[in-house]
């Protein structure tokens, strides 16, 4: 019976962990996760905001301090666009310049197309909020 409830215990760790889809930097070291409701966690495992379903991004008090709209536009605390994630996954700021890009693959790529972190099976939107716009810095 022991070992019953012991290895429903891990099987239920191992598929919480699995939902988490990481965020990596340059070298490939962990630098944060996203869980599946939208939690944010840096690369200690510590909360550092969350992702709402409606595109709501809140800080790790809980506070809005932004808005990513079903466009690709990522809006700041004050309601002004920040920047857009277009739909091949090119990120461009408020001018409309080029910082980067999210490819297919997961690749996060800064506007001199260096390699800056990978983000496999994390919509693009997340990962934008998460390397190009400091939401959670």
């Amino acid at each position: 019976m022991k070992k019953t409830i012991l290895f429903g215990l891990l099987l239920g760790i191992v598929t919480l962990t699995a939902n988490a889809q990481e965020l990596r930097n340059g070298n490939n070291s962990c630098i944060g996760k996203i869980e599946s409701d939208g939690t944010v966690r840096n690369g200690n495992n510590s909360t550092i905001g969350k992702i709402e379903s409606d595109g709501t991004i809140r800080n790790s008090n809980n506070a809005t301090i932004g808005k990513v709209e079903s466009d690709g536009t990522i809006r700041n605390g004050n309601n002004a666009a920040i920047g857009k994630v277009e739909s091949d996954g090119t990120v461009r700021n408020s001018n409309n310049s080029t910082i980067g890009k999210i490819e297919k693959d997961g690749t996060v790529r800064n506007s001199n197309n260096s390699t800056i972190g990978y983000a496999k099976d994390v919509s693009t939107t997340k990962v934008a909020v998460f390397f190009f716009f400091n939401f959670f810095q």
